[in-house]
């Protein structure tokens, strides 16, 4: 083992270590991979960044904006308005029909963005079936996720594995024309066509670019296997949580006490959100004055005989007591009508997984002054947390239920950061209309590029660029829907199976592989499972991409096709089910109320099942 590879594995290790811990966020730690690369002279800089001007940048960025067009034009409400009709009363129907919807749109578009757009809408069917929400969520989440396997631009790690696989081809292509290439099909030039027909005389082991739908044929294979695997086993062993009220789900009754203001007390006279319970982090939620009640707004003002409905620790009031001047009533009866007014409401929002807010408290975002909206609690992993709100760190996947004006919660329709899920306001008629148009483009992209007609980024880009010229959506909206994170991931990563190439570190792993299996499907189950644990610990797409190098130059080394195991590794590495960090499952958490053992229980017998199906379904179709 030379230097540079003992470098290269240790950098693996610990970014493999960061990416496991999230002591992180996934593109930081890219980027310091990196840096990591160039400064150890690994990688020079321009080969460092070399992953970041490629074709796959072009086509995730373009499908990032386009998808964005199509949720802004609200394209598939008529979807989830149909699925209200077709599942009845029976859950069994809607959660196989809701699965097939979900599989099939998720093949073209990004699967987290799909989840997103149908958590509202399952939840809403849920509770009018008198359902619980935790036995439909994540069959929804699951679904989005084999959708993907469907096509080229199922998933980014599609995207990117393809992009390797082209790169390949390339290189073997400028290769066998230095070597002394001739035209072979008699149309005067030296090209693809013709290394692929010497590749075939020869009986040669070529990469060859995949094609849009090319994947298509086992990915519904193994989408179908999926959702019949959910339906008949999988659903038997999802949680049951019940469907309780706002207020029970978060348990904030245990945060809510009652208190009366007293004559003298220093309350009296002070603003509600400036006052002296707020700068000690309580929360006055609504206020009895003379037998009406009301929910406070920034001109609100203390009285004398008030009683307050108050967030925060009764063992906090009870040391503030005396000092403040107010009485603590015995414990109240909480219901959701407690907590609204006609014109304030409460509702559930869920914190996305490219949201700004992640990792900074409500106060450091100035949650109330940005939004307009009072958080009373937030749910996170099967936990309600209603103390020191202020203080706590958001991640994503929380749930916050807040409260606000109706307002205020139909202006987040246009944000990025939060997703409401009992959103209900119909888009106007000339944002459906530009809604239709952006579908417009987008099908004639996929048709372009699936019919060959031009290059997949050519196709939409162009699609990309129209949506934008014709309206459908702004400049500024199409930079925010652009997840930017995973760009960073995949240009880092890219750049990464490049140094394990060229520092040997590749051929030294795949010399040991050799060495210890001789069976190719051995060693194809042993990349599959290899690829499958890094990808519940890792994203998808840098799990793909580190183990694809090694994987290219092991199939060379043994001697059959680098192009069966980098499609193996693909479409594994598109199917995380095990753990909750697939964004997917981190958007369904809090809505579903799931735990982490819950995905162990749901997941693993699907991850195992989709890991046999690659085994055994890819080397048949594309040969070893």
């Amino acid at each position: 083992m030379t230097l540079e590879i003992a470098i290269v594995l240790g950098l693996l290790a610990a970014a493999v270590g960061l990416f496991t811990t999230r002591v992180l966020p996934v593109d930081l730690v890219t980027i310091f991979l990196l840096l990591a690369l160039v400064l150890t002279g690994i990688l020079e800089p321009s080969e460092a960044f070399a992953g970041f001007s490629s074709q796959i940048i072009i086509i995730l960025g373009s499908i990032f904006v386009i998808n964005g067009a199509l949720l802004e034009g609200r394209v598939l409400d008529t979807v989830t308005a149909w699925l209200l009709r077709v599942a009845g009363r029976s859950v069994s129907k809607l959660q196989l029909t809701t699965m097939s919807v979900v599989g099939g749109l998720s093949g073209f578009m990004n699967n987290t963005a799909v989840t997103s757009l149908f958590i509202g809408p399952t939840m809403s069917i849920a509770r009018k079936l008198k359902a619980s929400p935790s036995k439909l969520l994540m069959p929804v989440c699951f679904a989005s996720i084999l959708g993907g396997t469907c096509t080229l631009i199922g998933t980014s790690t599609n995207v990117a594995v393809s992009g390797e696989i082209a790169k390949q081809h390339e290189a073997g292509l400028a290769k066998w024309v230095a070597d002394g290439g001739t035209d072979l099909t008699g149309d005067g030039t030296v090209d693809a066509d013709d290394y692929l027909q010497h590749a075939e005389a020869n009986k040669l082991k070529i990469y060859q670019p995949l094609h849009l739908f090319e994947i298509t044929p086992v990915g519904l294979l193994i989408m179908a296997v999926g959702i019949a695997y959910l339906m008949l086993f999988g659903r038997r062993l999802l949680p049951d949580y019940p469907d309780e009220s706002l207020a029970e789900g978060f348990s904030i009754r245990e945060y809510l006490s009652e208190i009366v203001v007293m004559p003298g007390s220093r309350l009296i006279g002070q603003r509600v959100f400036k006052s002296s319970l707020a700068e000690m982090e309580f929360r006055i939620v609504k206020i009895l004055r003379k037998r009406r009640s009301f929910v406070p707004n920034i001109r609100s003002v203390i009285e004398e005989g008030d009683v307050l409905l108050v967030s925060g620790s009764i063992e906090d009031l009870m040391a503030v007591k005396d000092a403040s001047g107010i009485e603590i009533h015995a414990e109240i009866k909480l219901e959701d009508e407690v907590l609204q007014a006609e014109e304030v409401k409460i509702a559930e929002l869920l914190i996305t997984p490219k949201s700004t807010l992640i990792r900074r408290t409500l106060k450091e975002t100035e949650f109330r002054q940005r939004f307009g909206l009072a958080v009373l609690a937030i749910y996170r992993h099967g936990q309600s947390l209603g103390r020191k709100l202020g203080i706590i760190r958001l991640r994503a996947g929380d749930l916050l239920l807040v409260q606000g004006s109706e307002e205020r919660l139909q202006s987040l329709e246009h944000d990025t950061n939060l997703v409401r899920l009992d959103a209900t306001e119909a888009p106007s008629m000339d944002r459906r209309q530009k809604g239709h148009w952006a579908f417009g483009f987008f099908v004639l992209a996929v048709l372009a590029g699936g019919l060959g007609l031009a290059s997949l980024p050519v196709c939409f880009l162009s699609a990309a660029a129209l949506t934008v010229a014709t309206g459908c959506i702004t400049m500024q909206k199409a930079y925010e829907m652009v997840d930017w994170r995973v760009l960073i991931v995949i240009g880092g990563m890219t750049a990464f199976g490049a140094a394990m190439r060229d520092s040997g570190t590749a051929d030294w792993l795949a010399g040991g592989i050799q060495s210890a299996f001789d069976s190719p499907r051995t060693v194809l189950a042993g990349f599959i499972l290899l690829t499958m644990l890094l990808t519940q610990t890792m994203s998808n797409a840098a799990a793909a991409l580190v183990v694809l190098p090694v994987a290219m130059q092991t199939a060379g080394t043994i001697g059959v096709s680098g192009q069966t195991y980098a499609i193996a590794v693909m479409l594994t590495a598109s199917s995380s089910f095990i753990a909750p960090f697939e964004p997917a499952c981190i958007l369904v958490s809090g809505p579903g109320k799931y735990r982490f053992t819950d995905y162990l229980r749901a997941g693993l017998g699907l991850t195992l099942l989709v890991g046999f199906l690659v085994w055994l379904m890819v080397p048949i179709v594309w040969g070893l």
